[in-house]
C-alpha cells in the first residue's frame, strides 16, 4: 500500500477546514462581536474540506471509472472507511447549510453550530483513527495517539488560516478571541510533545512489530527523512510558527 502525496494533501485541507468550522461557532461567545471572522471561517472550512475530499477522490482513481464504488462503502459500517465517508458528508451538509444561514440571514442557529464543532472534530480525528487501524502493519501510526495529534494538528491549522485572513480582511476583529493569541503558542508546543510521545511509543513497540517500528523512528530521526522532518515539520512548520 503506497500513500502519496494526494493523501497529505487531502489530510491538510481536512484537518484545517475542521479547525477553521470550530474557531467560526466559537465566535459566538467572543466577548466582541466578529462577524467577519465567523463568514471568513464559515467559508474556508466547506472550501477546505471539499477541495480535501475531491482529492481524496482523485487519488482512489478507479472512483471515476465506477462512482458507485463511494457510494458501496456506506454499506458495511463495520468499516472505518465508511465511518469515514458519513461523517466527512453530512458535515459537509451542515456546514454548507451553516454558511448559506449566514450569508441569508446573518446569524446561524447556535444548536446547528454547535453539531458542526461535533462533526469537526470526528473530521479532525477520523484519519488518525483510519490510520491507527492499520497500526499492526505500521507501528508508527498508534492508534492511542494518532486521533489526538490529529485533532491538535486541525486546530492549529484552522486558526492559522482564519486569523491570517482576518488580520488581512477585519483586523480590528482578530482580537475578538483573546485565548487564540495563547492558542499560537500552546497548540505548536503541544503537537511537539504529542509527536515526541508517538516517536517514544513506535520505538519502544515490542514483539513482531519492534524491528518495523525502530526503522520508521529512525527514518525520521536521522534516516532518509530526517531533513524534512527536523528543517520542514519540526522547523518551519511548528517551532517558526
Amino acid at each position: 500500500m503506497v500513500w502519496d502525496a494526494f493523501i497529505a494533501i487531502y489530510l491538510f485541507l481536512a484537518g484545517l477546514g475542521a479547525g477553521a468550522f470550530v474557531l467560526g461557532a466559537l465566535t459566538n461567545w467572543a466577548k466582541t462581536p466578529a462577524p467577519r471572522m465567523k463568514r471568513i471561517a464559515f467559508v474556508i472550512a466547506p472550501v477546505a474540506v471539499a477541495v480535501g475530499t475531491l482529492v481524496l477522490v482523485i487519488d482512489a482513481k478507479a472512483g471515476f471509472a465506477n462512482p458507485l464504488r463511494f457510494f458501496m462503502l456506506v454499506s458495511n459500517l463495520n468499516s472505518v472507511m465508511a465511518w469515514g465517508v458519513i461523517i466527512l458528508s453530512v458535515f459537509l451538509a451542515v456546514s454548507i447549510v451553516d454558511l448559506v444561514l449566514l450569508l441569508v440571514k446573518k446569524r446561524t442557529p447556535k444548536a446547528l453550530d454547535i453539531a458542526g464543532m461535533v462533526l469537526a472534530v470526528c473530521v479532525a480525528a477520523y484519519t488518525g483513527v483510519l490510520l491507527g487501524d492499520a497500526g499492526l502493519a505500521f507501528p508508527l501510526w498508534n492508534m492511542a495517539v494518532l486521533p489526538v495529534l490529529f485533532v491538535v494538528s486541525a486546530a492549529s491549522t484552522g486558526i492559522a488560516a482564519v486569523l491570517l485572513a482576518t488580520r488581512i480582511a477585519a483586523p480590528e476583529e482578530a482580537g475578538a478571541l483573546p485565548l487564540l493569541s495563547k492558542a499560537g503558542l500552546v497548540l505548536p508546543v503541544l503537537e511537539l510533545v504529542l509527536v515526541a510521545v508517538l516517536l517514544g511509543v513506535t520505538a519502544g513497540t515490542s514483539g513482531s512489530g519492534a524491528a518495523a517500528g525502530a526503522a520508521s523512528v529512525a527514518s525520521l530521526v536521522s534516516g532518509a527523512y530526517a531533513v524534512p522532518f527536523w528543517l520542514g515539520f519540526v522547523g518551519v512548520g511548528l517551532v517558526l510558527p
